[in-house]
């Protein structure tokens, strides 16, 4: 690289980071797709090198998201990275950076996400080991104001100032002392002149701020209006019919013709494991009732669920959706249960036969406890959380290599839990949606949520419509017919139901290849994750064996960081 290019580079940098100061003024609002639980992590084999990937996207943009990779097997010489978009895709996308080794097999960098939207990190590893990449998705969204420092304001005014009394003063020196030619007397005006000259120059500047306020104040309007991300509303309720209770989800598109960001492409969701929507209630307080849900898609804007025996109360919902571009995010709101007697011939009448519940001890509760769960009729309850956990067929579920009864915040764990049958003798597990297992994680007060793989906290559907992008030579994406799309994906998801179950796990399996997770034993499953925030956290593990969807769960307690 010559000297030019590099100081014109080092200027571009330069500029972004003011204008993303500029951007980021005003005050903290956090969202995320995932809720409270911004960032990617991955743990994928990718050729001989086992990589751990954290990415965590700036909550501005343009902003730096930090790309850390733990290289867990393999020889690796360098690894590069950079950022494409789902827009402008391979052909719109800059040059790698390289990562800096900054410890032993741990490799950083700080990357410009310089557009808003649905994207990806595209690392390339290289070593005596061979080369390969892996495509980690990342929604680049703007989703904080921020505060100009008080003491920052104060100082910027006062320079501003300054500047201005310089410049009126010699905008005034240079209409007087201009007419005084070298060895002639100076004019009888000429403090009148320099007067003149500096009530003109201050009027001018005058008006050039008053045009740089309007220009900053609409700039952060702008930002603050289509820039900051803002997830879709839904609506949830719970109708009963038919002595059985359907879960009722509906999208709100009210004002969306006014605000572009709420003009959800609803007839472009994909389907990610085979459903288009995955439903997560947890009862509060005591989340002590659990579902994992696969609602139909009744049009484009309704979904249904026929819900499980499970108690009445209060519930948390969480949605995930995933639409064509690769954006995935997750749609929340509160329900309502109405208790209700449930027949055992209603509870069998659900709505996929891949949806679950459980129903358990309430958070902080131990074994043997006076205060067990009441429970409704036709209610059991299928295990107690702790360090292990009966599942409903007898087999126990265990939590292996805990670290301690506290963890830290922002530490990154893999979790690993391990399925042992009534003698106590490895059970193997099946695939479940395509994949060895999954995982919600929520925190007591609800204010954070993840739905987790094997891989990491990412989507199947998000990596696959980013990876065909990446392939797509267009510079730009053109969305087929809707009505046409969304027809064709809920064929495409109606013909799955009625797959055989080892036929179903071919299909989706070979659908997310990207997202092969080979268990190094066949009664475990293990996910990557950095719990966000300390507090008391519920962990649901869901495996699948004897055709048989089993639940195990487990609390932790999470403390800051010591570091």
């Amino acid at each position: 690289m010559n000297p030019g290019t590099h100081k014109k580079q080092s200027r571009t940098k330069w500029f972004i980071l003011l204008y993303s100061f500029i951007l980021s003024v005003g005050h903290s609002l956090i969202v995320s797709a995932h809720v409270g639980s911004s960032g990617v992590i991955v743990q994928k084999q990718a050729g001989k090198y086992q990589l751990l990937i954290s990415v965590q996207p700036p909550d501005v943009v343009p902003g730096t998201a930090k790309v850390t990779v733990y290289v867990e097997q393999g020889r690796v010489s360098s690894i590069g990275a950079r950022p494409i978009y789902f827009r402008s895709g391979n052909k719109g996308a800059p040059t790698h950076d390289e990562l800096v080794l900054v410890a032993d097999n741990r490799y950083e960098a700080d990357l410009w996400l310089m557009s808003s939207g649905s994207s990806s990190i595209e690392l390339t590893i290289d070593g005596p080991d061979g080369k390969q990449q892996v495509i980690v998705p990342v929604m680049a969204i703007a989703t904080a104001l921020r505060d100009m420092p008080a003491g920052t304001g104060w100082g910027l005014a006062a320079m501003g100032l300054l500047l201005v009394v310089m410049l009126v003063t010699i905008i005034g020196a240079s209409n007087s002392d201009g007419v005084v030619l070298p060895g002639e007397p100076a004019p009888a005006k000429l403090g009148s002149r320099r007067l003149l000259g500096m009530g003109a120059g201050l009027a001018v500047i005058v008006l050039i701020l008053t045009g740089w306020r309007t220009w900053w104040t609409s700039t952060a309007e702008q930002y603050k209006n289509q820039q900051l991300y803002k997830p879709a509303t839904i609506n949830a309720s719970v109708r009963v019919a038919d002595a059985q209770r359907l879960l009722m989800i509906q999208f709100d598109t009210t004002g969306s013709g006014k605000d572009r960001r709420q003009r959800r492409m609803l007839s472009y969701m994909l389907p990610d494991h085979g459903k288009l929507m995955h439903a997560f209630l947890v009862r509060m307080p005591g989340m002590d009732a659990f579902a994992h849900l696969h609602p139909n898609r009744r049009d484009t804007l309704n979904f249904e669920a026929a819900l499980p025996p499970l108690p009445g109360g209060k519930y948390l919902l969480y949605s995930d959706v995933v639409y064509r571009n690769g954006f995935t995010e997750t749609l929340t709101d509160t329900v309502e249960v109405p208790s209700l007697k449930i027949s055992v011939a209603a509870a069998a009448k659900s709505t996929d036969a891949d949806d679950s519940w459980l129903v358990t001890e309430p958070m902080g509760v131990k074994a043997g406890a006076v205060n067990v769960p009441h429970l409704d009729n036709d209610m059991v309850v299928c295990g107690k959380p702790g360090a292990s956990m009966k599942l409903e067929d007898g087999s126990t579920m265990l939590w292996m290599d805990k670290v301690g009864p506290i963890l830290e915040a922002g530490k990154l764990y893999t979790l690993k839990f391990a399925v042992a049958d009534a003698q106590g003798k490895s059970a193997a597990l099946e695939p479940y949606l395509g994949m060895g297992g999954h995982a919600a994680i929520v925190r007591s007060d609800g204010s954070v949520y993840i739905h987790l793989h094997p891989v990491g906290t990412y989507s199947m559907a998000a990596e696959g419509s980013l990876t065909n992008r990446i392939a797509d030579t267009a510079r730009t994406f053109h969305y087929p017919d809707a009505v046409r799309f969304r027809d064709s994906i809920d064929a495409y998801v109606s013909k799955l139901k009625t797959l055989p179950e080892a036929e179903k796990n071919q299909v989706l399996s070979t659908s997310m290849s990207g997202m092969s997770h080979v268990m190094k034993t066949n009664n475990m499953v293990e996910f990557p994750y950095a719990f966000p925030r300390a507090g008391h956290y519920r962990i649901w593990v869901q495996v699948k064996r004897n055709g048989r969807v089993l639940t195990g769960v487990f609390d932790t307690q999470v403390t800051e960081s010591l570091l």
